[in-house]
């Protein structure tokens, strides 16, 4: 622990936050590590906004510093609730790091990936996204 007292430990830098856009539009931003740690709250946090009925989820990863397989787990079990409602979820992961965490493990080729929050919105309102079945 720092001398100051505080602490740098990036997990008393977790949270989530969540906007709601309009009735059908959620976005969950988290911001610091999302591992098995956090792994609770987040699954909370998702499931509920989830089951608030939204058509559209945006998952903003901009301020993520670290994604783990629990983490990925719940993503995907959250996209798969969610388009199982005829949901769309699309995920902003504009830093390089977490979008090599995607494309290490090939959920690039599962989730619909954004590099800004905007883009991902815009997709959501056109209509664009795959609909994708996720075994």
């Amino acid at each position: 622990m720092p001398a100051s007292g505080g602490s740098t430990d990036a997990f008393d830098e977790f949270r989530i936050e969540e906007e709601r856009l309009d009735r059908g539009t959620v976005v969950i931003a988290i911001h610091g590590d999302a591992d098995l740690r956090t792994a609770s709250e987040l699954k909370d946090r998702l499931g509920a906004a989830i089951d608030e009925g939204p058509t559209a989820l945006v998952l903003d990863l901009t301020g993520a510093t670290f994604l783990d397989s629990m983490a990925l787990g719940i993503f995907l079990g959250g996209m798969k609730r969610l388009q199982a409602k005829g949901g769309r979820f699309r995920v902003v992961a504009p830093r390089t790091e977490i979008r090599r965490i995607f494309e290490m493990t090939l959920l690039d080729r599962v989730f619909d990936l954004d590099a800004s929050r905007q883009a991902a919105l815009a997709a959501t309102a056109s209509g664009n996204g795959r609909v994708r079945p996720v075994g």
